[in-house]
């Protein structure tokens, strides 16, 4: 089954982190993602820009209504992880793995599609 983690977590962080910091922190997610792909799990990942360069659009009455950035809560989605598992333990187990999760919060999701 296909599953995405939603990466949530304060972005102003990253910026207060030591250059070190930063390096271990990119190490951690380069072996975590590493480990997904030697497990065959890993289908997508990605890293999104500040919810500063954020648009959200809605069409009601018909017509665009583009508005934010939006920031109203303490984390921001900062970017996801879609990978294979054969069950939501399984996920969770990967989920827990996420380096996201010492720091922010992995929001574990299953998909309308299958793997």
């Amino acid at each position: 089954m296909r599953y995405t983690f939603l990466l949530y977590s304060e972005e102003a962080s990253w910026a207060k982190m030591t250059p070190a910091e930063q390096q271990g922190s990119l190490a951690a997610f380069g072996a975590y993602v590493e480990a997904l792909k030697q497990a065959g799990a890993l289908v997508a990942s990605d890293w999104l820009k500040p919810t500063a360069t954020a648009t959200t659009i809605t069409l009601k009455g018909g017509r665009r209504i583009q508005d934010g950035p939006y920031a109203d809560t303490k984390e921001q989605l900062g970017g996801f992880f879609v990978i294979n598992a054969p069950d939501l333990d399984a996920a969770i187990a990967w989920a827990e793995r996420c380096p996201a999760a010492q720091f922010g919060y992995v929001e574990v999701r299953p998909s309308n599609i299958p793997s």
